[in-house]
């Protein structure tokens, strides 16, 4: 057996002779095995055990037998127990879930305490099988069905390439003995019952079921990683345009890969690529994303805005952007006002204001539905709706766009867009207000 492992470790260059490694012994079958081929192979390891006292005696049982077996092989022990019933009660997990926390969370903590280079453990073939099936019957994409990887980080799993069944012919040539978890015999959990009852039907259809499944998990790991360079190409902003996906013959899955780290699942994902522009769709984390004219935005969840009351000239910080009304501030998100001898400005987050036409207070705040201006240089009133339109708004810049109303409601300024007509500048004036967003 040991030449399968060999020629599965070179080929992923998971170990080499001049590093210190350790490996996560149970004292189950698996694991038991994968220490004696790497001590008798010459690597460098260390062995780690966790007792998590979760099966009385028999926890103590299989603590006591990795202590002799690490003795026996000149292996040094690493060891730790764990109250994890109590750990799963005080963070809401399953006890399986607390276990598998408190192992990877000490192993990890442990390889770092030692300076080893990686971590070892027993998953072999039928596990990466299991996990496929599991995976499969849940409903995945493409990652889910490559089976476990060789290498997940520090985490390294040289027996992926060789069968349960050849670990215990392995051990029985051997002469080693190991011990067995009485739960794993038990069809009480979602992998035991692909296990012990799916996995011997599929054999009775084909008997190398196994070898196949992992087979096409191989292929298919292969294939993600062509993918993967498509992905890294598409995954460095926040805008995505559809129509770079076409030269790879599938916008949905792409897609996916670049929502799924805002936290959208596939049906919102197929949602967003059949809605018209100008949806609108949003995850349970926090973000939206918006369809617009042939391209993806995402962007986080709007946050509410108050508006804000401006008596007279000054600076005012808002809550979000700022603005100043007279003097003049460093500070980042202000509004200012202040009444200034005629000149206009070109700057677009600044508008300049025919004073005598400006009725205090004014007010910043967000767009409302029905809301209207004249718009400076066109004839007639127009739903601001409508100009936001014209000037090609997406729907995040359009639901986010402040305006300036004054004490009648009249709209004064669409920020960084339009003045209203009847307080531009003219020949008439003779002073001037100057609004400023900073933001």
């Amino acid at each position: 057996m040991w030449s399968k492992v060999k020629r599965y470790i070179e080929k992923y260059k998971l170990l080499n002779t001049n590093e210190l490694y350790l490996v996560a012994l149970s004292g189950g079958a698996d694991s038991v095995a994968l220490l004696l081929l790497l001590k008798n192979a010459g690597f460098n390891v260390h062995a780690a055990h966790c007792n998590f006292h979760l099966r009385g005696d028999e926890s103590d049982r299989d603590e006591a037998f990795c202590v002799e077996l690490c003795q026996r092989l000149g292996v040094e022990l690493h060891r730790a127990h764990f109250d994890t019933r109590e750990y799963a009660e005080l963070h809401k997990v399953s006890i399986e879930m607390a276990a598998r926390e408190l192992r990877y969370k000490w192993f990890e903590q442990l390889r770092r305490d030692i300076g080893a280079a990686g971590i070892c453990v027993a998953h072999h073939r039928d596990d990466s099988v299991e996990t496929v099936l599991l995976n499969l019957v849940r409903g995945t994409g493409l990652r889910g069905l490559t089976g476990i990887q060789p290498r997940n980080g520090s985490i390294l799993r040289p027996l992926l390439c060789v069968s349960r069944a050849e670990i215990e012919t392995f051990l029985a040539e051997k002469g080693q003995k190991y011990v067995t978890d009485s739960t794993n015999l038990e069809a009480d959990v979602q992998r035991n019952i692909i296990r012990l009852e799916v996995l011997p039907l599929l054999r009775k259809l084909n008997p190398a079921v196994a070898e196949n499944i992992q087979r096409t998990a191989e292929n298919l790991a292969e294939a993600q990683l062509v993918l993967n360079v498509a992905i890294a190409s598409i995954n460095s902003s926040n805008v995505l345009n559809l129509s770079d996906l076409e030269k790879y013959g599938s916008s949905e899955y792409l897609a996916f890969e670049w929502l799924k780290k805002y936290g959208f699942n596939g049906d919102q994902v197929r949602q967003i690529l059949d809605a018209d522009t100008g949806k609108i769709v949003s995850s349970s984390t926090g973000y939206d994303v918006l369809k617009d004219r042939g391209r993806l935005i995402v962007e986080p969840a709007l946050e509410p805005f108050n508006p804000m009351r401006i008596p007279e000239e000054g600076t005012y910080v808002l809550g979000g952007p700022s603005i100043e009304i007279g003097g003049k501030t460093t500070e980042n998100n202000t509004f200012r006002v202040r009444k200034k001898p005629v000149y206009v400005s070109k700057e677009p987050y600044v508008a300049t204001l025919d004073a005598s036409k400006v009725q205090f207070p004014l007010t910043v705040r967000r767009v409302e539905e029905g809301d209207w201006m004249q718009p400076y240089g066109m004839k007639g009133r127009k739903l601001l709706s409508n100009l936001m339109t014209d000037l090609k708004m997406s729907a995040f810049e359009k639901r986010r766009q402040l305006v300036v109303v004054d004490a009648k409601g009249a709209v004064l300024w669409l920020v960084g867009r339009r003045i209203a007509a009847f307080v531009a500048v003219s020949d008439a004036t003779t002073a001037v207000f100057e609004a400023s967003f900073i933001s």
